[in-house]
């Protein structure tokens, strides 16, 4: 059985929010499929036949790369230098969208020909993305044409400096672009006027475009774009992009190799992390192998998940996933203290702010962002740590669907030396001498925008389903609308009055709970886990009659497949409620 590498979200009760049955309109559009297939697919904003079939059947014809601005002016760069033999860098972030995009490119390219070599920044010495000095050495060292994956969207200063150095940028990225664009070749969704209609691609996914386009222009090559789906799966679900159109065909077919693993770096990494092919999903790369990858750039350097990801020695490779599974047990152990610190020092014991907001010089940069992204999902605030050093401070954001973190950073762009990210989340630099002032304007804005409105953590239930219709072949239906993620959430079913036949404690400290449940008049039981909700046992005694709120998983049990309920809450029977949901979709409610 497995379960995430967080805590339980909320102080308290949560609020549930059941969403909408499909209209009749929809309904009448959708009559081939069961009424509670029909019901999930509207919550995800199929509408249609014609949409219901290319979903269930995760058809998505993937997009023309050519119809990405810049894709020509980059190729024709890109073939000159191949054909001169030209030094290319490729300069990748240090998170998994990073370096898969990093590996992705270097390989295709040395494929091609390409005198191509990787550049990784180092996160606590270099910092997010484009670094001057990183470009000056790469300059002297002969490079040409430097290539950037996931990171140089707003790097304006960096690529003057590039011009300046006689360096070719050419910028890949998925991130929002400021007002400004630096003065490189783009390849991104985001910029402005560009005509590929799908926009919410990963950093890798954006790689993978140029490598279809790359492969259009030289037919001929060794590879196929299709070899590097394992990697864009990893990147694209790890960078938490929302799980609709091209991503999630991209996402389903890069499972597939995933589940039959090429690279021995994976192979190794799957041994580490006692993780079956077979059973690798979105949900193993979330909280198996991306945070080994992720725990490398995290502590030291991302080279160790570069090098794991490209490798074709078995000896390396297992010696790699060693490496990376202890640092990322170590990555744990400094999220936890983290955490711990930045709770007691900024939230009082008598109230909570609107803005969490903690800076310290014992803050690790590789830890910030999962320390405040705990934070905001305990404490259902924004939160913001910062990790100082010298004159500075790398700080991370994370928000709640009420506050829009990057907008709110905008509003303090006057004391950042830079900053970017996404609604939820995003990451800036300070200096010290702002900092004080950076928490105050924050904790303005988080005041003006929260404080009118009633803040409680909210579970979407899909649907009412009496336990008795968990079956297989509902099951069945539900694997049709996989691979779940951001923006495609696995549907959450709620039961009432569900009869507890028994509860105990399992797990490290009892941290969760297992129950056997069954319906009141008897006949089939159902496992139950409730991940991180051990400190509810209390709560629950056998006999008693609950309401559950669920996902259906499969599991093996003693090599058996079995039907399990991943519960996300409960309440007794008499004490739950539901709200309706003021609908606006479930996209972006991953």
């Amino acid at each position: 059985m497995r379960h995430p590498d967080h805590q339980r979200a909320g102080q308290g009760r949560r609020v549930w929010w059941l969403a909408p049955p499909a209209p009749e309109v929809v309904r009448a559009a959708l009559r081939r499929w069961p009424a509670l297939l029909q019901d999930l697919l509207y919550h995800r904003g199929i509408m249609s036949e014609e949409a219901a079939e290319q979903f269930l059947a995760r058809d998505w014809s993937a997009g023309d790369p050519f119809r990405l601005k810049g894709m020509e002016p980059a190729l024709e760069r890109l073939e000159r230098a191949i054909a001169r033999q030209e030094p290319i860098a490729v300069y990748g972030d240090y998170d998994v969208d990073g370096v898969t995009a990093t590996v992705m490119l270097i390989q295709a390219l040395q494929a091609l020909g390409a005198r191509a070599r990787p550049y990784i920044p180092h996160r606590e010495t270099e910092g997010y993305g484009l670094n001057g000095e990183a470009l000056r050495s790469l300059a002297e060292e002969g490079i040409r044409v430097v290539i950037t994956v996931d990171c140089g969207a707003r790097a304006v200063m960096e690529a003057a400096l590039a011009r300046s150095l006689g360096l070719d940028l050419i910028v890949t990225d998925h991130h929002l672009p400021g007002e400004v664009l630096p003065e490189a070749i783009h390849i991104n969704p985001k910029q402005p006027d560009c005509p590929y209609p799908f926009k919410e691609l990963a950093g890798v996914g954006v790689a993978y475009k140029l490598v279809q386009a790359l492969k259009a222009r030289y037919p001929h090559a060794s590879f196929e774009p299709e070899d590097f789906l394992d990697l864009v799966a990893l990147g694209t679900v790890a960078d938490i992009v929302p799980l609709l159109g091209e991503n999630r065909a991209l996402v389903a077919r890069g499972l597939e190799r995933l589940r039959a693993p090429a690279r021995v770096g994976l192979q190794a990494l799957y041994q580490v992390a006692s993780l079956d092919a077979s059973q690798v999903d979105p949900w193993a790369i979330s909280f198996i192998l991306a945070p080994r990858l992720n725990a490398a750039g995290r502590l030291e350097h991302a080279r160790a998940a570069y090098r794991l990801l490209m490798t074709r020695d078995p000896a390396e490779a297992a010696a790699l996933a060693e490496e990376l599974d202890r640092q990322n047990r170590e990555r744990q152990v400094l999220t936890q203290a983290t955490e711990e610190a930045a709770r007691a020092m900024a939230v009082p014991e008598d109230q909570v702010p609107w803005l969490i907001f903690a800076a310290s010089e014992d803050f690790r940069p590789g830890v910030v962002g999962l320390a405040a992204g705990r934070l905001a999902e305990s404490f259902y605030r924004p939160a913001v740590v910062i990790s100082l050093m010298g004159e500075e401070g790398r700080g991370s954001a994370r928000s709640i669907p009420e506050f829009h973190i990057t907008q709110a950073l905008d509003a303090c762009a006057d004391l950042l030396v830079r900053h970017g990210g996404h609604a939820a989340a995003a990451g800036f630099v300070v200096r010290r001498e702002n900092l004080e002032r950076l928490r105050e304007r924050l904790q303005e804005l988080a005041a003006r925008a929260l404080s009118a409105r009633e803040l409680q953590p909210a579970t979407i239930v899909e649907a009412i389903l009496p336990l008795r219709e968990v079956t297989w072949r509902l099951h069945e239906w539900l694997t049709r609308l996989e691979p779940y993620g951001y923006g495609n959430p696995a549907p959450r079913f709620l039961s009432r009055g569900v009869a507890v036949r028994s509860v105990r404690t399992v797990g490290n400290g009892g941290q969760h709970l297992r129950m056997v449940l069954t319906v009141p008049e008897g006949g089939p039981v159902w496992d139950a886990v409730a991940f991180r909700q051990g400190d509810r046992a209390a709560e629950v005694r056998p006999g008693m009659r609950l309401d559950v709120v669920f996902e259906v998983r499969a599991e093996r049990w003693n090599g058996e497949p079995r039907l399990t309920l991943l519960v996300e809450d409960f309440a007794p029977s008499s004490e739950s409620a539901m709200v309706p949901l003021p609908w606006s979709g479930l996209e972006h409610r991953g």
